[in-house]
């Protein structure tokens, strides 16, 4: 069995080497998630990207934390809800929010609900939501934008979720504070 590398600056491919870069220079570290990312440019750019986009969508600090960790919890990923725990304390999200989707227990508000529920309905009959659930996420005030912009976090996090499933990712010091386990 091959084992996975995780890069660092001296070690990681030249298509990786400016990514890696940005993150020290922003948090000072490599996360583990783009150091194994890195062996594979193409990858660690997509999500990157595909990152930058889904932050740029019409979704509000709180509303993007409910469709990544909801994502995150359904894939189980032992790396990323306590990564995205991180970022949504960084983002000043109440972190009863975050501890609400953490521990699959209902949201604050109706709309978040919609939200969280749509994005299950999403994950688990892999799109092909009925007319009667998008009606109801859309009767909660979203539209069919919304709808799509749901499908661009869900694919920044099947990268990241799947690549911590297959390289068994370890924890970085920073998120340990926010280890998770299924309950």
């Amino acid at each position: 069995m091959s084992e996975f590398k995780f890069h660092t600056l001296e070690t990681t491919p030249e298509g990786s080497k400016e990514i890696l870069e940005g993150a020290v220079a922003q948090i000072g570290t490599i996360p583990s998630l783009y150091a194994v990312m890195a062996e594979s440019p193409e990858i660690l750019k997509a999500y990157t990207q595909l990152h930058q986009a889904f932050t740029a969508t019409s979704f509000d600090a709180e509303e993007l934390t409910v469709v990544w960790q909801t994502i995150n919890v359904e894939h189980e990923c032992h790396f990323c809800v306590p990564a995205h725990t991180a970022i949504a304390h960084s983002m000043k999200v109440d972190p009863a929010l975050t501890e609400a989707l953490r521990n699959s227990e209902p949201m604050p508000t109706a709309k978040l609900q919609a939200l969280h529920d749509f994005t299950l309905v999403m994950v688990r009959q892999r799109g092909n939501a009925t007319d009667a659930q998008l009606e109801t996420f859309y009767a909660a005030g979203y539209a069919p934008k919304q709808v799509l912009e749901i499908i661009l976090g869900l694919s920044q996090k099947v990268i990241s979720n799947y690549v911590n499933h297959v390289a068994k990712t370890p924890v970085d010091d920073m998120f340990k504070p926010f280890a998770w386990t299924k309950s």
